[in-house]
């Protein structure tokens, strides 16, 4: 029987939890949740998407996405627009406000980034890979 210290529900959760903290602290000076980056980070490569669409993209469910999207919202950095065709559909833009935060946030992350790298060395591109497959839930 494997100690709970070796089993991967542990030892992925211990990770996530110490990536998430490193997350949090690289972000707090701009007052953006992980999450919120995701958000973000998703509407720069491609603004005026659904909720639905960012759902799918982030595999976030809609009572997340939709609680990210309000706070985003409040805080002036994206605002909803009916969809011309389909009024059942709001699509979300980035203000400038959101937009200003791009370089800052991805320089953030692109250092932590590499900081995560260089700790792992030679495994750090094996772990992405890894990742990448446990995270596809069509995997298993």
């Amino acid at each position: 029987m494997e100690r709970v210290e070796d089993c991967i529900s542990f030892l992925v959760g211990k990770a996530a939890q110490q990536v998430a903290k490193r997350s949090r602290e690289r972000l707090a000076p701009f007052d953006v949740t992980p999450t919120q980056y995701a958000v973000l980070k998703v509407l720069w490569d491609e603004d005026g998407q659904s909720g639905a669409e960012l759902g799918a993209r982030l595999r976030m469910d809609s009572a997340t996405i939709t609680g990210v999207v309000d706070r985003l919202e409040a805080a002036g950095r994206l605002e909803r627009r009916d969809d011309g065709s389909d009024r059942r559909i709001q699509r979300l833009f980035l203000t400038a406000q959101g937009q200003s935060l791009r370089e800052p946030l991805d320089q953030a992350m692109a250092q932590l980034n590499s900081e995560a790298r260089s700790l792992l060395g030679a495994d750090a591109a094996a772990l992405w890979s890894a990742l990448r497959h446990l995270g596809d839930s069509k995997s298993w």
